[in-house]
């Protein structure tokens, strides 16, 4: 399947992010990099915030994309544990440089920010409140590890060894089985 000239374009996009940061995102960097004029990328994006706003959904697609392979099914057809652990499985092993730096912008844009919130609300909902609900503060704590781990590892030069980001995923993943239960909704 040919890859269509938007997507093209998105990528391109992401690898100016991955390398420069998101205010680097130009039309004029965006179309050096994908080899089109900026006439090109006007016809797919009216404004630098459309280019920048779709920048964000391409890649939250994709972390869907990824969380719906790691699971085996869409998250709908998931428990909220399974959900969790495809969640940490994705997050640790899967994110960029690009990724987190959108993440971060998108937090100081409710456009941008709702984008990746939707994938992680899906995926890995924040409890209203857990005070009481064991289970439940044991799954945002499984959350936060996993957030935490991708920080880590996006902050830093340091890169852990594929085996032991396995090893972490699996180790984070698997503190779901607390108490041999799953629950099936929400």
């Amino acid at each position: 399947m040919r890859t269509s000239k938007r997507t093209q374009i998105l990528e391109a996009a992401t690898r100016v992010v991955q390398r420069e940061g998101v205010k680097s995102v130009t039309f004029d960097s965006v179309a050096a990099e994908a080899g089109l004029t900026k006439g090109g990328l006007l016809y797919h994006f009216a404004s630098r915030d459309d280019l920048v706003q779709a920048i964000h959904q391409h890649l939250a697609d994709a972390w869907e994309a990824d969380l719906v392979a790691a699971a085996g099914k869409p998250a709908a057809e998931t428990t909220r544990d399974e959900r969790l652990a495809a969640y940490t499985r994705v997050a640790i092993q899967s994110a960029t440089r690009a990724e987190l730096l959108l993440m971060l912008e998108g937090s100081t844009n409710a456009a941008h920010a709702a984008v990746w919130g939707a994938v992680t609300e899906r995926w890995a909902p924040s409890p209203a409140s857990a005070v009481d609900d064991q289970a439940a503060l044991d799954r945002f704590i499984v959350r936060l590890a996993a957030d935490g781990l991708w920080l880590y590892d996006s902050l830093t030069s340091e890169r852990l060894d594929p085996g032991m980001r396995r090893a972490v995923a699996d180790r984070i993943a698997g503190a779901l089985a607390h108490d041999g239960s799953s629950e099936d909704d929400g």
